[in-house]
């Protein structure tokens, strides 16, 4: 009764007595799955690696680029013939040009009868001016030379009188002092008479008249401005024959003899015209050496605007024998022409003589015989010897 009694809820286990001890050691722990991951990543990335080695190697050229043919547009020289030209540039001027304005007095404007573009005959009516205080000393001086001239009259029957006199009723110094008196006032009259002239010219210039026929050009004042003697107030000029001019360099003055055929070309109106030099003058100018030079062009339609530009041409010598090409094609340096000539496969530099050049083309000395296949493009990357692999432009 002493004893106790075992817990009703306590299991008790006791291992089995007929099991070795080393069956009931604990299982171990297998590693083989994680090893076999690494190692086909590894396995892959090098895989991985390989593959772009591989692909980059590739691309990489083994041969030399200066080895390599360089590719390049060729074009073929032709036969062709140059005349040398001169080419100046020119100004269109009228006949005649006229500033009309007062010479003799300063005034206010009155009217302004003409604009810009008006014909107008020798004579006509151009402008008027408020010269009121010049008309009225004008007729002052009028009235004293009339007083004037009646005194002179006066003296001078005085001293025809006296004279005729016995020369015992009177003495021969009065005579004389009339007679002197009288050709006084004969001077003073004379005098009168030339200041009188010259306030009717002020009088005159209050009124400004076309000195010849043509068109007015310009309108610099309006009425009201005040005007100075060398003001002007509107531009005359007559286009019925223009002037070409130019300045040619001192070189080229036996090329522009009078009576040498030009080509014109008018920048104002496009068109194209032939004409003869008409005057040259006979020495240059001091200080830029050229000489100048004038084309006269009749216009009677007055279709020519002044003060434009005229583009001259002119042929000077004999034409030649050349060779022409683009001039992209060569590296011009002053009377040289370096090109690259390419024979069989192969470009080779080549130096010529220049010739001239003509709306982008370049003549050349005929030793660059006609035919030869000269480069056009890709010039800037040859050297003497290159080969190259050619196509035509």
């Amino acid at each position: 009764m002493n004893e106790t009694s075992p817990d009703p809820l306590e299991l008790v286990i006791e291992p089995p007595t007929d099991v070795p001890h080393a069956a009931v050691s604990p299982p171990r722990k297998r590693l083989g799955g994680p090893l076999v991951l690494m190692l086909a990543g590894i396995a892959l990335v090098l895989a991985l690696g390989g593959w772009l080695y591989a692909r980059a190697s590739g691309g990489v050229n083994k041969v030399a680029l200066d080895s390599a043919p360089k590719g390049v547009t060729v074009v073929a020289a032709r036969a062709a013939t140059y005349q040398p030209t001169r080419r100046y540039v020119g100004t269109v001027e009228p006949w005649v040009q006229a500033k009309i304005g007062p010479q003799l007095v300063a005034a206010y404007v009155d009217t302004v009868l003409v604009r810009p573009g008006a014909l107008v005959k020798r004579g006509d009516v151009i402008a008027t001016l408020d010269c009121r205080n010049a008309d009225a000393i004008s007729r002052a001086i009028a009235m004293q030379a009339r007083a004037v001239s009646a005194q002179q009259v006066a003296t001078a029957s005085e001293a025809a009188r006296m004279s005729s006199l016995d020369p015992k009723f009177v003495a021969q110094q009065d005579v004389d002092q009339k007679q002197a008196d009288a050709a006084s006032k004969a001077a003073q009259l004379q005098a009168m008479q030339a200041q009188l002239a010259g306030s009717s010219l002020q009088v005159s210039d209050c009124v400004l008249r076309a000195p010849f026929d043509g068109e007015i050009g310009d309108r610099q004042v309006d009425p009201g401005a005040f005007v100075r003697p060398g003001s002007a107030i509107a531009t005359e000029v007559d286009r019925h024959t223009v002037r070409i001019v130019t300045d040619v360099p001192e070189q080229d003055f036996s090329a522009v003899a009078p009576g040498t055929p030009v080509r014109v070309h008018l920048l104002s109106t496009r068109a194209d015209l032939t004409a003869k030099i008409s005057r040259l003058a006979p020495s240059a100018d001091p200080g830029t050496r050229t000489a100048h030079v004038e084309i006269d062009v009749d216009d009677p339609q007055r279709s020519i605007p002044v003060w434009t530009t005229a583009e001259i041409a002119l042929d000077v010598g004999a034409p030649a024998p050349a060779t022409a090409f683009p001039v992209s094609a060569a590296l011009v340096r002053g009377a040289k022409v370096n090109v690259f000539v390419v024979t069989d496969h192969v470009a080779h530099a080549v130096v010529g003589k220049l010739l001239g050049e003509h709306d982008g083309v370049l003549y050349v000395d005929p030793a660059l015989a006609a035919g030869s296949l000269i480069v056009s493009e890709g010039r800037g990357q040859l050297d003497d010897g290159d080969r190259v692999t050619e196509s035509a432009r």
